[in-house]
């Protein structure tokens, strides 16, 4: 994978955190991604987020899989810890390295494919173990790197690009995380900057496992027949018309509206996804109640955006298992090593 730097120009007026670096100081290389392609908002937001909360970049550990999103982590951070696993196992390094080293901000990146489909079950563990984590899904459906075939996520009725129709419902990591014990869940839109860096924020500070599911559109593989999200549909169906022999340079899609309101919004191909955020009397700590308005409104045809649920007392991994304050990498070897003694006491404790 080639890796291209950004030019380092920073200008004088910038402001500063109060470490005193600018956002600049926050940025990766520059990407690669599809022009207009969602996962780059979410990396605005993330640079964003991490420079407002002053952290050090030397203190973040960025961890993803395989696909599209798990490119990511290369374009925020430059100057953090990074370590890119294979398909679907992102959450079992994170947990290694968590156990090791809790003195280190964690932020996994995946996708729908990566953690719905091949990694479901190391997702799930994670959230079992309310590991301390930020973990950042961005939900487009299809598997972009490998052309775009069906994901977990997928919608039924939507069809392939050669033409076939999916059948299977989808999983949505919202109400499954809700339903394994996650003690913070959310949910937000790639162009809402406004909504989606208050939530990477509140998700770097809270004690567990912290996940934020994000709609992020692909301007590249809903371009197909029969697909609501293709430009010929487009074509038929809305304005403007685009061109489907190309992937155009679309400008990144924003939102802004009002708690308590649904916006529907208008995606680089023409189709429309209805968003609601929550209204201020919403109840975030009633897991039955957040669940079942979650589902009432999908049956409408929204996505409900926002701090869907979180419970803050829920104890999280280091608190269950024990662990030590120091990384492991700075005790001594007498502490690690229990000795031929203290061996037989532990085993002792399994007869």
């Amino acid at each position: 994978m080639t890796f291209i730097p950004k030019p380092k120009v920073r200008h004088p007026s910038l402001p500063r955190n109060a470490l005193g670096l600018t956002r600049r100081d926050y940025e990766g290389v520059l990407s690669t991604l599809c022009a207009g392609c969602g996962h780059d908002s979410i990396t605005a937001a993330l640079t964003e987020a991490i420079w407002g909360l002053s952290l050090e970049p030397q203190n973040i550990a960025k961890l993803s899989g395989i696909g599209c999103s798990s490119k990511t982590t290369a374009y925020f951070v430059g100057g953090a810890h990074g370590f890119n696993s294979v398909h679907g196992r992102m959450p079992a390094i994170a947990m290694g390295a968590n156990a090791a080293n809790r003195k280190l901000s964690y932020i996994g990146v995946s996708g729908d494919g990566d953690t719905l489909s091949i990694g479901l079950g190391q997702f799930c563990h994670a959230i079992r173990r309310n590991l301390n984590m930020l973990y950042v899904i961005e939900n487009n459906g299809v598997y972009g790197l490998t052309k775009g075939q069906f994901s977990a996520s997928a919608d039924v009725g939507t069809k392939a690009k050669k033409g076939e129709q999916n059948q299977q419902p989808p999983i949505d990591p919202v109400l499954l995380a809700m339903s394994l014990g996650a003690s913070f869940v959310a949910r937000s839109f790639s162009g809402d900057k406004q909504q989606l860096v208050p939530l990477i924020q509140a998700g770097l500070s809270h004690r567990g496992f912290a996940l934020i599911d994000v709609l992020s559109p692909c301007v590249t593989f809903n371009d197909h027949e029969g697909s609501t999200k293709s430009y010929a549909y487009t074509r038929e169906h809305y304005e403007p018309v685009v061109n489907a022999d190309f992937v155009p340079f679309e400008r990144e899609i924003v939102a802004d509206y009002a708690a308590g309101e649904s916006l529907p919004v208008m995606m680089h191909d023409g189709s429309r996804v209805l968003l609601r955020k929550f209204a201020h009397d919403y109840d975030p700590t009633d897991r039955v109640a957040a669940s079942a308005f979650i589902q009432e409104r999908q049956k409408q045809g929204e996505y409900l955006t926002g701090l869907l649920y979180i419970d803050e007392s829920q104890p999280e991994f280091h608190d269950v298992n024990g662990t030590p304050d120091e990384p492991l990498n700075s005790l001594p070897f007498a502490a690690l090593s229990p000795g031929s003694q203290g061996l037989r006491k532990i085993l002792s404790r399994y007869r």
